[in-house]
Formats: structure tokens, sequence, C-alpha cells
């Protein structure tokens, strides 16, 4: 790829990562991703608006090879796909200053080995005229990681959002139709932005106070109607949860499953929408979206070894990670001879802390009163979503 112009004098010189699939060794990347860096030139210096990951370095170096001075590398966040290519920067154009937070200056040090007297640490609201070109940087604490910045561009109105408003999506095009884009960014929030939620909300106004008339994330196409992104993130952070209960489940010898199937037809019944997640095949990033907007969520597991199924326990380890605002949780499964499973499944969400619904646990398989427990758990979950403010 050929950097890009987006405007007069700002261009992209990022990457575009078709074929990586698992980020972090951990979230999935079904489309890919790009690791956007943005060329901004002043008619008296230049500035480059991160790096990329360390594995598309010659990407970087194939944008960057017109370019005969970079005076300032902004580093808006230090975690590698938004840093990794820094070295290779500063290498390449001696007197090149490294801007970053104080936060991030240290971060910088300690995970790139990026010698001090290269970095400068800029203030909240500090502002560097380039020629033209006139960038602010604003802080934005815990947008993802304690350091991260974002930088606005007054001429051309534009905001550099870091990690916020991004995507995981591989695309040639700069810009994408918002309905096309909707489901990566909303998964994006619920993987990698929505543990900070409360943190996230300051920096949402002070986006938001600016009136961005384009955003420019790190990772994935650019917002050409920044208010849609900006109002799905609104929802996103502050809406209260809906009306879904979200069902994530795993069986061995089919005793779950029926209840599962049964309890499902029963919130059905009673006017809850319902997502079921079978965990043997379900991606995380898919149960991880489905959690954004989640009133109530019910695990379903059999008992292996007097606890939880694995699997069971990594779904409920992701949501209490993820801090999702769902008010209400139970558990419904099976057992052999005994176990702790409900004990176990309630400790695994002490961060997210919510109200817990009588659980269903079934001797062997389902019988009539098992059944009828079922169907009283989904009208109680429907009572309760009634009250949802």
């Amino acid at each position: 790829m050929k950097s890009r112009p987006i405007c007069a004098g700002v261009s992209w010189v990022g990457a575009i990562d078709w074929d990586r699939r698992l980020f972090d060794s951990l979230i999935p990347l079904p489309h890919g991703t790009t690791y956007n860096a943005y060329l901004v030139q002043g008619s008296s210096a230049t500035a480059l608006l991160d790096a990329v990951d360390t594995s598309c370095v010659p990407s970087l170096h194939e944008h960057l090879a017109g370019v005969s001075s970079v005076d300032y590398l902004v580093s808006h966040h230090t975690e590698q796909d938004h840093s990794g290519a820094i070295p290779f920067v500063l290498e390449k154009y001696p007197s090149c200053t490294v801007l970053a937070t104080q936060k991030g200056k240290d971060m910088l040090v300690d995970h790139l080995r990026i010698p001090p007297d290269r970095i400068r640490a800029v203030a909240d609201g500090e502002t560097i005229d380039l020629g033209g070109k006139t960038l602010t940087f604003v802080h934005a604490p815990w947008q993802h990681w304690p350091e991260t910045m974002m930088t606005w561009l007054e001429e051309g109105r534009i905001l550099f959002s870091c990690d916020l408003y991004g995507a995981h999506m591989a695309t040639a095009e700069l810009f994408v139709e918002f309905g096309k884009l909707e489901k990566a960014a909303k998964s994006y929030y619920a993987e990698i932005m929505m543990p900070y939620a409360k943190l996230i909300r300051k920096n949402l106004d002070k986006a938001l106070a600016l009136a961005p008339s384009l955003i420019a994330p790190s990772h994935g196409p650019l917002h050409r109607e920044p208010s849609l992104i900006m109002k799905a993130y609104d929802e996103w952070v502050s809406a209260p949860p809906r009306n879904l209960c979200v069902v994530p489940y795993v069986t061995m010898h089919g005793s779950t499953r029926e209840l599962v199937e049964h309890f499902l037809c029963c919130l059905a019944e009673q006017g809850v929408e319902a997502e079921g997640y079978d965990l043997t095949v379900t991606e995380l990033g898919e149960l991880a979206t489905s959690l954004v907007d989640a009133a109530s969520v019910v695990v379903a597991t059999p008992t292996v070894l007097a606890g939880p199924h694995p699997l069971a326990v990594t779904a409920c380890y992701l949501a209490n990670a993820l801090k999702p605002k769902f008010k209400y949780a139970s558990v419904i499964g099976s057992y052999g001879w005994g176990g702790t499973t409900v004990n176990q499944i309630t400790s695994l969400l002490s961060t997210v802390k919510p109200e817990f619904l009588e659980p269903v646990m079934v001797k062997g398989y389902p019988k009539a009163s098992d059944y009828a427990a079922v169907e009283a758990l989904a009208k109680t979950i429907k009572e309760k979503h009634e009250g949802l403010e």
C-alpha cells in the first residue's frame, strides 16, 4: 500500500494486516486489522502520529521513503501495535523527538528501551505549531492504558483518537459506511474499552466538546461522519442494559443442553430477548459483544470434578474482567453427585457484583420439577427486566 492523502498536509502511512487472526494471543480478529499512523506536514515541521506494529516496519519504511525529515513522533499509546516501529523511526531520523504523556515516556523507556533523552513529555492541552498545522495534545488516561492521549488538529478539525472509536478491520479503504463498520466497532469496544467504561466517559466528553469533522483512530477505517460513532459509544458506555439475557453454555452428555433449550424458549415466551452461546464453538469476541447490552447473564454448565466446566470458567472470567453492565445473573446446569459449581461461578463474578437469582442445578437428567424451576427463573428475569431504567 502507498500512503493515502486525507486532506492537505495530512496522510495515512499505516499498515494493513490482512492475515492476523489473534490479538494479544487472546482477541479473535476475524477480519484482520490495521495499524494506523498519520503524517502531518506543516511549512516548518513534520510530525508522525504513532508508529505501526513491529511486524509492519517494512510498510512504514516504504511510506516514509520520500520524507526527508520527521521532527516529532507523537506516541499516543505505548502498546507495541502503536509503537513497535518507533526505534526504526528514531534511527532513520536522528533529530526526531518522541512526544508522549509523562507516563507514556516512562513506559516507552520500559517497554521499548527508548533512550529517555529522545522523549519529551507534553502537558494536557499543550500545542505545537508545525507551520500552518497546529497539534493540541489531549490526555485521555485509561482509554485502554493509563498513559493514553489523543491529538487534535485544529486545521481540518481532525481528532486522532488512538484506540477510542477504533475497530479491528483490515480494509484498503480509508472510509467505510458506518453500517458496515458498526459490528466491528462494537466488538472492539467490548473487548478493549468496556473494562474502563466509567473512565472513558470523561474522554467521550472531551471528544464531543471538540466537535470533530473527522475522527482518525489507531485501528480500522476513519470516521467521516463522527456523530454516528460518537452516538454509538455514548449508548454503549452510558445507556442502561436492555431486555436481553445472554446464556453462555456448555454440555457434556446432553442434560445441560436440555435445560438451556427449554430455558431459551421460556425466555422468549416471557418476552425477554435471549441469546445462547455454545462455548465449544463461540469466539470470545462474539460473547463479549453480546455482553455490552445484556441485563442478565445465565451461565449453563455441567459439573466437572465438583466445579463448573473449564469453558464456563473462562466465560465467567471474561465477563468479570470486561465489567459489562448486566445487573442479574444465575446458574443452570447438572451434576452427578455434588459439587460447588454455583459458589464458584458466584465468586468468579465478584467484580461485576450482579444480583444472583435462584439457580437451577439438576442431578442427572432434568425432570418435570426441574423444567418448572427453569420456567420460574425465566419469569423472574422478565420481572427484573421490567424494572430497568
